[in-house]
């Protein structure tokens, strides 16, 4: 039952999104470049493997000047929202039925609900200090994967849910890092890593992780597409090269051995701790940059 109750609002979310866009594009007359295309199903390929789209998306739009640094987090907002919707929903109805309901619908309810909360924190908190924790925390978890796989800690296992305790730790961690996306934190790493340490079959944590990220885009992305600045024809690109991309990653992630798996995760959550850190450094020389110019300005 809650299983649907996460399936209905997500597949009319979908429509619904995918409606406004295809009207708008088409009165707009923007048609999807090769580019948008190709970026599209490459970046979902691996974002449904737990490899951030975000990160991947921002490097490459950076790399070419596809838009102005201030449109790259709408841009990829109002495009890369309908793959991860459907990716949520490909992974809920192949394996979100084998994984405890509560839990599932807890924790992804709680990552839509850190979001929001999150949201006018943004303003006021120092990104680079909440990136540079969060590489510091991966790193660590990272490594306790790392001990799991070569049979120094016990990690990992077959469950598809967690005890009472464990499950309202996963929830509550779950808000915090719905919380964090907003300062361009991806729950993706965090929460495989997380859940294989309490002892999920990694298989299980995806419907987790996408459907509470699936969720929180969905609000902020309808209204992205109204921005006028915005080249529709990236976004048209990124969502219809996105959509089928999850939809074969799905499949391979799916059939994938345990084992390779619990590999891939520590891959993705070192590479996503690099990426944090590297953030942080840039964001904490931006900052003292600003600092030392201040008293300039001000006489």
């Amino acid at each position: 039952m809650l299983l649907i109750a996460l399936l209905i609002p997500l597949g009319l979310a979908i429509l619904v999104y995918l409606t406004v866009l295809a009207r708008t594009a088409i009165a707009a007359r923007a048609a999807p470049t090769l580019e948008a295309l190709g970026l599209g199903a490459v970046v979902n390929f691996f974002d449904t493997f737990g490899i951030s789209s975000f990160a991947q998306t921002t490097a490459w739009m950076k790399f070419r000047k596809m838009v102005p640094d201030k449109l790259i987090p709408p841009t990829m907002i109002a495009g890369l929202t309908p793959p991860a919707m459907a990716e949520s929903i490909v992974f809920l109805w192949l394996l979100g039925v084998k994984v405890e309901p509560v839990l599932l619908f807890g924790a992804a309810m709680a990552t839509f609900a850190g979001g929001i909360v999150g949201a006018p924190l943004v303003v006021r908190a120092k990104a680079w200090i909440v990136q540079m924790t969060v590489a510091i925390g991966l790193t660590i978890a990272g490594i306790a994967n790392v001990l799991g796989i070569l049979g120094a800690l016990p990690v990992g296992g077959t469950a598809s849910g967690l005890p009472l305790g464990l499950t309202i730790v996963g929830i509550a961690v779950s808000f915090v890092l719905g919380l964090l996306a907003n300062f361009g934190v991806g729950n993706y790493a965090p929460s495989l890593v997380m859940f294989s340490l309490m002892g999920m079959d990694p298989h299980y944590c995806f419907p987790i992780m996408a459907s509470g990220a699936s969720l929180m885009g969905a609000g902020s992305s309808m209204r992205f597409i109204m921005v006028p600045e915005l080249d529709l024809r990236i976004v048209v690109g990124l969502t219809l090269g996105g959509i089928p991309a999850v939809l074969v990653a799905a499949l391979i992630v799916k059939s994938m051995d345990v084992d390779v798996l619990r590999y891939l995760i520590t891959v993705v959550v070192f590479y996503t701790a690099i990426v944090m850190a590297r953030a942080a450094i840039k964001g904490h020389r931006e900052h003292k940059a600003l600092g030392a110019t201040a008293p300039l300005a001000a006489s």
